[in-house]
């Protein structure tokens, strides 16, 4: 019995028994960090799921080639990544890298130009599953083999996928809520540990997690969120969000679907245009929406980016209404032509004949094409806007270059042009509605405060270059235009407050700018004065003294050598290049005893020549 207890010396020096006692160690793998480095570097940065995908294939072969876990050569043979098989920390990359694949190619299908269609849609939801089986068995592997930190964001990472899921499938909102809500509640705690970029990391994600848990509790019916306020959740940005902006932009389409059912015309300076095509009422009713954001109660709150970013999207939305509206007026000029009565157009449902069809869709699509021009000046005018703020600080504070006035020159250019594309179309009508003449009335009215600005900063422009003359002269010819423009606003029915505010305030700042165009201007010329006379009295005619003079030739007065900043001229520091000094060289010897020197004769010294016979017969 005692030797069946104590174990024998072999058993003891026996290796395998050793190694089964040793302690495995853990894999350690920090997931959130290395999936953004790999979205933000390879395509996630601007959206591209694509490029991301393509990239997860190349890494996951690469990873296959250096594990040698190839699936054979010629046919392919399935190869399952298991518990034993895990013995290096790329095995579980392999899993990671994935479900990101996946979860990229079902993102890629989603971002369609039309949206996926209802294969296309099938197929999504299939590798949306084929990631949360990925993320599923990496998290359960990483419960084993990884250490307790790479646990819990495995874990979270399959919960926000399964969630991901059940998003995209439009049901089990309450079991899609608990997922999102475990992924957050990890990455809460996480944020509090491990370094700062970590910490920052995690925060992130914990935000872009909140949308989607809004949302899915207004799915629920545990929340009093307003569409609104699901607007302004979208307008975050990350990766992480990508599919709730999709899912929130098909629910404002069926709303917007829903709400064109009831617009049956278009109200425009007095005009009622039908509008029976859906496909156009939901493009208008997608503009008057985002119309709303920049003209409403928090408008002075939002930033000039967004503000451009939403002005692009309204011009989208008008630009595809008049698509539709154009593509129906073929289709009622087609069947004029025909003289066939085969009744309205494709999509067009109205009481009148096809020539009464034809006029409103002339009609629409002027009145569109005007929304679209007031649009655009609306863009420029706040263009201008961030313009004249750049150029009264110089440079802004993110250093940009600076801001000259002949870039507000060519703003003021294209709203001239904007105003009069504008002003033709609406006079183009032969019957005019007093809506429409006060609408010309008022764009000739812009058109010259138009006019009186860009004349200010063309002044401004020669301001900078030093023309004084040029510059007050102009100063004056913008006060005469904004103060003509002043009257006919006042003298005009609406709400024009700013225009008159702005007109005020340009009078303003034309009387000072020329008043301080006519003293530079008269300053400058007696300095020219000046300068004649001194050096007219510096000339000299052996030319001693310079007609000019630079700092090193009078540091011991202090006088600017530099010039007014205004005024674009060389500083006159030294003289360069420096001018020729006299300097003392070797006296000329000057040898005039030579032609007087009588030399003796030499010939008695030179060798005499020896002729042969024939020399001496010819000499």
């Amino acid at each position: 019995m005692g030797k069946d207890n104590h174990p024998s010396a072999m058993e003891i020096d026996d290796p395998k028994s050793a190694n089964s006692d040793q302690i495995v160690p853990k894999f350690s793998i920090n997931v959130l960090q290395l999936l953004k480095s790999a979205q933000m570097q390879h395509g996630l940065r601007h959206g591209d799921y694509t490029r991301y995908r393509r990239y997860c294939t190349a890494r996951l072969r690469r990873l296959y080639k250096s594990l040698k876990f190839t699936h054979g050569r010629g046919k392919y043979s399935k190869r399952n990544i298991t518990e034993s098989t895990v013995t290096d920390v790329r095995f579980l990359h392999v899993l990671l890298y994935s479900a990101e694949r996946a979860w990229s190619h079902a993102m890629e299908k989603r971002q369609l130009p039309d949206g996926p269609n209802a294969r296309q849609r099938i197929y999504l939801i299939g590798r949306l599953r084929k990631a949360v089986k990925w993320a599923t068995l990496f998290s359960k592997l990483c419960a084993i083999k990884a250490d307790s930190r790479t646990s819990l964001e495995a874990e979270a990472y399959a919960s926000y996928m399964k969630g991901n899921l059940l998003f995209e499938q439009d049901q089990n909102w309450d079991v899609a809520l608990m997922s999102f809500k475990s992924a957050r509640a990890v990455y809460e705690e996480l944020g509090k540990y491990g370094d700062l970029d970590n910490q920052v990391l995690c925060r992130e994600r914990v935000e872009e997690l909140e949308p989607s848990i809004r949302y899915c509790l207004h799915k629920v019916g545990q929340s009093n969120l307003q569409t609104s306020e699901l607007l302004n959740i979208g307008d975050m940005e990350g990766p992480a969000l990508d599919l709730f902006k999709a899912k929130l932009e098909a629910v404002m389409a069926e709303a917007r679907s829903q709400q064109a059912a009831s617009m049956t015309e278009l109200n425009w300076l007095g005009h009622r245009f039908p509008v029976s095509n859906a496909k156009t009422r939901v493009a208008i009713l997608k503009a008057q929406e985002l119309e709303k954001d920049l003209h409403g109660s928090s408008a002075d709150s939002t930033p000039s980016d967004k503000k451009l970013v939403i002005f692009d999207k309204i011009f989208s939305a008008y630009h595809e209404a008049r698509g539709y509206i154009r593509a129906d007026l073929i289709r009622s000029s087609l069947s004029l032509v025909a003289g066939v009565e085969t009744g309205p157009p494709l999509g067009i449902a109205t009481a009148g004949n096809a020539e009464n069809v034809k006029d409103d869709l002339h009609g629409l699509d002027k009145a569109v094409s005007a929304m679209l021009g007031e649009r655009t000046i609306e863009r420029n005018l706040l263009l201008v806007k961030v313009a004249k703020s750049k150029l009264a600080r110089r440079r802004d504070d993110k250093n940009d270059k600076v801001t000259k006035p002949e870039e507000l020159v060519r703003l003021y250019d294209l709203l001239l042009q904007n105003t009069a594309d504008l002003s033709d179309l609406v006079s183009s009508g032969r019957d005019k509605k007093p809506e429409e003449v006060s609408f010309a009335d008022e764009c000739a009215c812009k058109t010259l405060a138009f006019r009186a600005e860009r004349c200010f900063y063309v002044a401004k422009s020669y301001s900078v270059a030093g023309k004084r003359a040029e510059a007050y002269a102009l100063y004056h010819h913008v006060r005469n235009l904004a103060e003509d423009a002043l009257r006919k606003f006042k003298s005009l029915n609406g709400d024009y407050k700013n225009m008159i505010k702005d007109l005020e305030e340009l009078c303003k700042q034309c009387r000072s700018n020329s008043c301080i165009e006519h003293a530079l201007g008269i300053m400058e010329e007696n300095k020219d004065q000046e300068n004649i006379s001194e050096r007219i009295s510096n000339i000299s005619l052996t030319g001693a003294e310079r007609l000019e003079k630079f700092l090193l030739d009078k540091l011991d007065v202090y006088e600017s050598a530099v010039g007014d900043s205004n005024v674009k001229c060389a500083p006159r520091i030294a003289s360069f290049p420096p001018p020729f000094q006299a300097i003392s060289r070797t006296p000329i010897v000057l040898d005039l005893a030579y032609n007087n020197i009588e030399f003796p004769s030499l010939e008695s010294r030179m060798k005499k020549q020896k002729g042969g016979f024939m020399s001496r017969i010819w000499g």
